[in-house]
Order: structure tokens, then C-alpha cells, then sequence
């Protein structure tokens, strides 16, 4: 592959690949040429947005949206299909909540359940400890109590959690 081709911006270079292949110009013609490439204004692009920014838009009342957010939110949902539903659930579930119309009956039940332990749903999603290995040791005892239920008395089962 040639320097040529792979963006090369030394003009001295790009000329002594250039004059095999016929290029009848002088070197100082191709040094300007290059000059007015790395000196022209390039074409401002905005970048895709942040995943903060992306969730505030979904996460806001659509009629708080600014309308350049409402069509940055649009573009990023016409590209992205899972991202376009993540935002219809979203707002139907906002819905629900603030209008109070829900067709599940047990949804009361939930909230309360949430209220009630605020302080520990709080902690478990803002601290970085978590229960995941006393989870992960409760599963593999009962995987071993499953697997032996009314083969062996409690001596073998102690042995193979133990030993495990």
C-alpha cells in the first residue's frame, strides 16, 4: 500500500510516489496543495451524545425537552430500536405513575414495598458494596440440597457443602 493512499500528508513523499504514475506538477505545487488541505476549515460534526445526556432526555417530561434535545433524542431513537422502545416504556410507566392509571393490580403493593424499605433500595443503588457472593454461596447450597434431596441424611450433605 502507498503513503499515498494511506492519508499521507508528507508532501516531499506524496510527490516521489506520484511522479511514477504520471504526474507532470513540481513539488512545490503539491506542498501548496497539502498547505491548503491542513489550513482549510474542516466541516464541524457533533459527536453522539453522552449516555448522561441521553438519559436525561429520556427520562424528562417531553414537553421540558429543548427542541434542539427533542431532535437529537429523535435522531438517536430512529437509529437505535432498543433505545426507541427503552423510551416508550419509560414514558408509558411515568404515565402511569403520575396520571395514577395502572392495570396492574399489584403495582400499589410494589410501590408500597419500595417505600417501606427506601433507606435499603437507596443503599443498594448508590453504594458499591453488594450481597452478591452470600447470594452466589445460598444458590450453590441449595443446587447441592436439590441434587441429594432424599438420597442422604444431613452428615453428607454438611460433607459436600463443605468440601465443595
Amino acid at each position: 500500500m502507498t503513503a499515498g493512499t494511506r492519508g499521507c500528508t508528507n508532501a516531499w513523499t506524496l510527490w516521489k510516489e506520484i511522479l511514477p504514475l504520471g504526474y507532470k506538477g513540481s513539488y512545490q505545487r503539491v506542498r501548496a496543495y497539502l498547505h491548503d488541505k491542513r489550513t482549510s476549515p474542516r466541516p464541524v460534526t457533533a459527536g453522539p451524545p453522552s449516555p448522561r445526556a441521553l438519559a436525561g432526555w429520556i427520562l424528562r417530561h417531553p414537553d421540558t425537552l429543548t427542541e434542539s434535545e427533542q431532535l437529537q433524542l429523535k435522531s438517536v431513537r430512529t437509529r437505535c430500536p432498543e433505545l426507541d422502545a427503552l423510551t416508550g416504556h419509560v414514558r408509558s410507566f411515568a404515565t402511569m405513575l403520575t396520571e395514577r392509571q395502572d392495570d396492574l393490580p399489584s403495582l400499589p403493593t410494589l410501590a408500597a414495598g419500595i417505600h417501606r424499605d427506601l433507606d435499603a433500595v437507596i443503599a443498594g443503588l448508590t453504594l458499591p458494596w453488594n450481597s452478591g457472593v452470600v447470594e452466589g454461596h445460598v444458590n450453590r447450597i441449595k443446587m447441592l440440597k436439590r441434587q441429594m434431596f432424599g438420597r442422604a441424611g444431613f452428615d453428607l450433605l454438611r460433607k459436600r457443602v463443605l468440601l465443595a
